[in-house]
């Protein structure tokens, strides 16, 4: 091929309707306009199937096509010749068009009209440009590679999880201009993402929890892969409200997500340590087409370098455990705080206020149970996951993402108790007031 098709990217981006004929097995051509193409690899792109019109009538009796794309930018026209492979109705590279659909959908107002029922793949065989005249392309934004680059050297060596994770996404802000993100952790036994780490919101949202499978950032969890939205769309929007219900005598409160109210423009990167799904990276913007293809594969690398210190951070807790000297803390002076633990739920109230639940709660209690009823402030990793109190899952347990997130959510809630870290893998629980346990 002339041109290569990782060059001409920029022409899948759902800006300019693409063109694609088609033609019978008798000979009669058609032409139709495409909502979206998607670049797979340097041979292959997949077309979305919405409709089982005279297009999808001649691919099922003729594989051969031609397509016709425009770049934005350069307002360069390219012809492709394709042959059509296969039909994919689920799995990672379905759900990736899915979601980008939405949110051409909703550009053009077609919501409910426009609907995914399989992602058509095509090898492309060969790429010309047409004759004509073209426009300079844009200044990039900025170097990716440099700025990759940048942010892997900044991420380099992390005392510990809670530095890794705000140098990232300080790497993020200064480097790539990407000015609201945040790092969510899985609990792959139940099924959730909850966010450790933000950057760019009035409320961290540390705490907030979300499904897998459940929009932008759950479907990337669920399949393994970037799910990139280029306008804003409501089918993978976030209800962001506080709910507080009740179920059985035990609060099931939920803190708000963070993010933009209405992000014109989305981008989740799944985390993980070979086949284990570690979290997602989620970035957005309020402006539409805010990222590139470009922009996904350097975050897609970011995610690899910072999935690879996660795993590397998790493995040094467990093989050490050295210890720092630190002052003593004073004694607890005032009136008692009462902890109210729900087991049912393992939520967490200090006094009236909500402070944790899930993993994160059950740790938060066990610790409260040992320093009121033993005396104890010095704690170590490697106990916390032997504890049968401690309702770790066998499997990626992410510890060190559950103590993060209490010592941040305590430090938000300006509350009477802290988690101070002595050393890897050890930390001493801190009281000002005095603590009472309630288990109810």
């Amino acid at each position: 091929m002339t041109v290569k098709l990782d060059a001409i990217r920029a022409c899948f981006e759902g800006v300019i309707p693409g063109t694609m004929a088609t033609c019978s097995e008798d000979g009669v051509p058609n032409v139709s306009y495409l909502s979206h193409v998607h670049f797979i690899d340097s041979e292959h792109v997949a077309l979305s199937y919405q409709f089982f019109n005279k297009t999808r009538q001649n691919l099922l009796a003729n594989p051969h096509a031609e397509l016709a794309v425009i770049d934005p930018h350069t307002a360069a026209h390219y012809r492709l010749a394709l042959e059509f492979l296969r039909t994919e109705t689920s799995g990672p590279l379905f759900e990736s068009m899915k979601a980008r659909l939405a949110g051409i959908a909703s550009q053009v107002g077609m919501t409910g009209v426009f609907r995914l029922l399989g992602s058509d793949v095509f090898r492309v065989h060969d790429i010309s440009q047409v004759p004509g005249a073209t426009l300079p392309p844009p200044p990039a934004r900025h170097n990716l590679l440099a700025s990759l680059r940048r942010a892997c050297e900044r991420m380099g060596d992390p005392r510990d999880l809670e530095t890794l994770l705000c140098d990232t996404l300080q790497a993020l802000s200064r480097h790539f201009g990407i000015d609201h993100a945040m790092v969510l952790l899985a609990d792959e036994s139940a099924q959730r993402l909850y966010t450790v780490a933000s950057h760019g919101y009035d409320a961290s949202g540390v705490g907030s929890e979300i499904g897998i499978g459940e929009g932008v950032i759950g479907v990337a969890a669920r399949e393994r892969t970037p799910i990139r939205i280029g306008h804003m769309t409501s089918e993978y929007s976030y209800n962001r409200a506080i709910r507080d219900n009740t179920d059985g005598g035990a609060p099931d409160v939920e803190i708000p997500l963070p993010g933009l109210a209405d992000p014109r423009s989305q981008l989740a990167v799944p985390l993980a340590s070979g086949a284990r799904l570690l979290g997602v990276l989620y970035v957005e913007s309020p402006h539409d087409l805010c990222f590139s293809y470009d922009d996904e594969d350097a975050l897609v690398a970011l995610a690899s370098q910072l999935g690879m210190a996660i795993h590397i951070l998790q493995a040094q807790a467990d093989d050490a455990e050295s210890a720092a000297d630190h002052a003593a803390a004073g004694q607890p002076r005032g009136e008692p705080v009462v902890v109210r633990h729900f087991v049912g739920n393992d939520s967490v109230f200090l006094g009236d206020d909500y402070l944790i639940k899930g993993v994160a709660g059950s740790i938060f209690a066990m610790l409260v149970a040992d320093y009121t009823q033993r005396g104890r402030t010095e704690f170590s990793n490697r106990e916390l996951r032997l504890d049968p109190r401690v309702r770790l899952p066998d499997v990626g347990d992410n510890l060190e993402g559950r103590l993060l997130l209490l010592a941040r959510r305590l430090v938000e809630r300006d509350a009477c108790v802290r988690i101070e870290k002595t050393g890897r893998g050890r930390f001493r629980l801190v009281a000002d007031r005095p603590l009472s346990l309630v288990a109810l």
